[in-house]
């Protein structure tokens, strides 16, 4: 018998609880064997808690579980030990059992186990787990040590008939998007959360946790065995739990206390606890973490395989709906419940063009949001196909330039090429940063993350959606010729990082033979290259110099030549700050590069704004439309000032005038302003709603369309920036029209009745869900939720996806107003039977209360699939 066997079987008091726990961290430390080292701390825990179970004299009365990771009986050196004291329901027992249980759990205290302790009845986990998908999840793996096991099973059956595996496995989803967007969505930060992070041990628990409550099984093996895990799939899922495993349980050690953030501190000294040695070329701190990036890159990709493949057994007849996607060559593409799949898993085997067009196919169709387990499988099998001829390959090469000039999804794609390791392989520069450290004080991601942080920021410019963001930012953009050069730029401007000498000039070589060989003419070429060298000088400058200093000025109007170099290097630089760290970015070198920019711009000879924009060309069409109707431009300067970017650019050019003609001279007008027109689509109205904004107005709107049977096409919602609601909806189908009203008694009755519909202020109705169409019955869509802040917490971005019914967006905006949450602007889209909104929600009460997220995620997915 080994000691620490004989160890583990005298665990009476805290003493020997110390002595068990001390050796067996002296022999993980020799053989680095987690499973035993968790397994071991488990069971020398559990003995000594049953050893107070009986001297507190509570034997057969109550039941004693150990739950949360405890429970797994995977119990980390300074994890927390959760346990459940289960009660009886005859309150009289239980009431003579309190100071039993108080005496427990200070006994428990008292010998160093730092216990976190639930005290309930069968009832009250039943009660507390369905309003909690935290203690849902935790009592999940409740494991029995001691006491009453009839209770035990009574809870058992009581808990597994209260189980929705539906319900649960879409909280898990929607609290792991929330987690994930907390850590940048990114498994590539500097100092890592090995166990909460993208890819870290949590990624892998809610795998166990869904397939658990779904009853396929405790164990990857068990998935594996139902056909939804391969072979290789189960070895690598193996692998990287223990490494990740290992992992913490050295950090723990070395930190002495709960530590799950690899912080520079410690990473030197954790690689060399893992054998890790330091080399000519590399330092056992990069080592270690290069590892850890490609165990929580494969951990992420597997996560996300696993989850669709239990998402369509959960949901089986919404998982065969399958929508084609429209567009020349997309035949081998289809849609699949907002994942992008394709139709022959050996697609890329047999077509190695089609691995580049899977990524612009997805960039072009808004809808999806992520890659079928088939297409992630489907890559990592053709990875031998991305080789010099495939990148050499014209046709390649042109697939590459077409999703860097998409309008849309362009950050999503190049993300997902980077996750399945397509963008490495496209360029092999790019491959030798993917999971690189940056050695310094204020970047917080590897270098692949900075590159697509920054990528990501110059392609958030250009959205409306974000326009609220930087302002000044998007404007420029929106004037800009050929925006897409500036991502060219944020993809190289750090690629030649680690290389040795200045990576700015190293760099500028790479661009320029890839500005070559995807045929960038003459001057597109010179601007990127230009770009990618001098990325670093505004911000030295601004920062570093003064800048009232006319010399200075002077000088470096003279570097940048011309608006357009300027103008450029000034967007790029904007991105690549804030593309270092949230906490790097902050006001004051946002106004020292904006005063810089406008001072050299003064230099240069002063804006000329391209008239062909989009942005200049919508205002200029609307002054032309407005002095056909005698309104000269004086009379409406006061309300274009309170418009901002993105209304200018989600408006047509007929829209703005219209507007303008009714609103111009009543900017701050104390009553609500209703207008109504036969719609220029030619079928149905359009309505405007002005008025000062309010919590509940959109759904106030949306309840009196219900009310009249119209149905809303399209709605934009716009907030002024002196608070005022400026919201256009596109109505039609009402009832009215049925019982044949003329088009302008209608118009009239809308005006008049929203008009004193907006002033009551009446109890908001109850919603009367419309049937669901036949197409819709035929082929369902699973309903999805997506909530996150943005980058300046001030608004939090909502997107949802449902079938298509009457009533749903009053439904919808009734959730958000009984939370007394805000909608700052929204985007209506509905395509045939299916919705597609984007809502911009404001963060007063969201930002306060992160389960008010959940909450209210988990009543818009309860009224989106009603």
């Amino acid at each position: 018998m080994s000691d620490l066997q004989q160890e583990t079987n005298q665990i009476t008091d805290a003493a020997s609880l110390r002595t068990a726990r001390d050796t067996a961290y002296t022999e993980f430390k020799k053989t680095q064997a987690v499973g035993k080292l968790t397994k071991q701390l488990s069971k020398v825990t559990d003995q000594l808690l049953t050893q107070f179970w009986s001297d507190c004299g509570l034997n057969n009365d109550a039941t004693l579980l150990a739950v949360g990771g405890y429970g797994r009986s995977s119990l980390f050196p300074y994890s927390d030990i959760d346990i459940l004291i289960l009660l009886p329901t005859n309150t009289e027992l239980a009431q003579s059992l309190s100071k039993k249980v108080e005496q427990y759990v200070a006994s428990c205290w008292d010998a160093g186990l730092e216990i976190a302790s639930s005290v309930r009845t069968v009832a009250e986990c039943t009660s507390e787990s369905e309003q909690d998908i935290t203690v849902r999840t935790s009592l999940l793996e409740a494991r029995f040590i001691c006491g009453k096991r009839s209770l035990l099973k009574e809870f058992t059956k009581a808990f597994e008939a209260a189980m929705d595996p539906k319900a649960f496995f879409q909280a898990k989803l929607a609290e792991q998007i929330q987690r994930h967007y907390k850590y940048q969505d990114t498994p590539y930060s500097l100092e890592p959360n090995c166990k909460e992070s993208p890819g870290g041990l949590r990624d892998l628990q809610i795998i166990s946790w869904v397939s658990k409550a779904a009853l396929l099984g405790d164990t990857f093996k068990d998935l594996n065995e139902a056909g939804l895990l391969t072979q290789r799939e189960l070895t690598e899922l193996n692998r990287n739990q223990r490494f990740l495993e290992t992992l913490r349980a050295n950090l723990h050690l070395l930190a002495g206390r709960r530590q799950d953030v690899i912080v520079f501190d410690l990473q030197t000294a954790l690689a060399k606890s893992m054998g890790i040695e330091e080399e000519s070329s590399r330092l056992a701190s990069e080592a270690i973490m290069r590892r850890y990036y490609w165990a929580a890159k494969a951990v992420n990709q597997l996560n996300d395989v696993l989850l669709q493949n239990i998402e369509a057994l959960l949901f089986p007849q919404e998982s065969k709906t399958t929508h084609t996607i429209p567009g020349e060559g997309n035949e081998y593409f289809i849609e699949r419940q907002g994942v992008l799949d394709i139709t022959d898993p050996q697609l890329y085997q047999k077509h190695p063009e089609q691995i580049l067009r899977t990524f612009l196919v997805f960039a072009q169709t808004s809808n999806v949001k992520s890659l079928s387990a088939t297409i992630f499988r489907a890559l990592y099998n053709a990875r031998q196909k991305m080789d010099s001829k495939w990148r050499a390959a014209p046709v390649n090469k042109a697939l590459f330039m077409e999703l860097l000039k998409q309008p849309d999804g362009v950050t999503r794609a190049f993300q997902l090429m980077n996750r399945t390791s397509v963008l490495g392989r496209y360029l092999p520069a790019f491959r030798r940063i993917v999971g690189q450290m940056q050695h310094d004080l204020f970047h917080v991601y590897t270098v692949d993350q900075h590159i697509l942080m920054v990528l990501r920021n110059v392609r958030r410019f250009m959205v409306i959606e974000h326009t609220h963001e930087f302002p000044f930012c998007s404007g420029l953009i929106a004037h800009f010729e050929k925006p897409w050069l500036l991502v060219i730029a944020a993809l190289f401007h750090d690629i030649a990082k680690g290389r040795g000498g200045d990576h700015s000039e190293l760099g500028r070589a790479d661009v320029r033979k890839f500005a070559k060989e995807h045929g960038l003419d003459k001057k597109d070429t010179e601007l990127v290259v230009w770009l990618v060298a001098e990325h670093l000088n505004m911000s030295q400058t601004a920062q570093k110099q003064d800048i009232t200093d006319p010399d200075v000025v002077r000088a470096f109007a003279k570097k940048v030549g011309d608006e357009r170099h300027l103008t450029a290097l000034y967007l790029l630089t904007v991105a690549d700050v804030r593309g270092t760290s949230p906490k790097v970015w902050n006001a004051w070198k946002g106004k020292l590069l904006e005063d810089l920019y406008r001072a050299t711009l003064r230099v240069l000879g002063g804006a000329k704004p391209d008239a062909s924009s989009e942005l200049a060309q919508h205002q200029e069409e609307s002054r032309a439309k407005l002095r056909l109707y005698g309104i000269d431009d004086e009379s409406y300067e006061e309300l274009w000032k309170q418009l901002d970017v993105a209304f200018f650019l989600r408006q047509d050019s007929s829209d703005i005038a219209w507007l303008t003609r009714h609103l111009y001279n009543k900017v701050n007008s104390d009553k609500a302003i209703v207008s109504a027109r036969l719609s220029p689509i030619g079928e149905g109205l359009q309505v405007a709603v002005y008025v000062k904004d309010q919590e509940d107005l959109f759904a106030r709107i949306c309840a009196y369309f219900e009310r009249h049977g119209f149905s809303i096409w399209d709605a934009r919602i716009h907030t002024t920036r002196h608070g005022y609601a400026l919201d256009t909806f596109q109505i039609s189908g009402s009832t009215l029209v049925d019982e044949g009203g003329s088009y302008r008694d209608i118009i009239q009755l809308v005006e008049f009745e929203l008009t004193a519909a907006l002033t009551n202020a009446d109890p908001l109705p109850n919603p009367s869900m419309g049937r669901l169409s036949r197409q819709s019955r035929t082929f369902p869509i699973q309903p999805r939720v997506h909530m996150v802040p943005d980058d300046r917490g001030r608004y939090y971005t909502l997107a949802l996806s449902a079938s298509d019914r009457t009533g749903l967006l009053y439904t919808i905006s009734r959730v958000l107003a009984k939370h007394q949450v805000s909608i700052h602007t929204a985007r209506i889209n509905t395509l045939g039977e299916r919705v597609e909104d984007v809502l911009l929600l404001d963060a007063a009460n969201l930002g306060k209360n992160p389960k008010l997220q959940i909450q209210l995620e988990t009543e818009l997915l309860e009224a989106l699939g009603a």
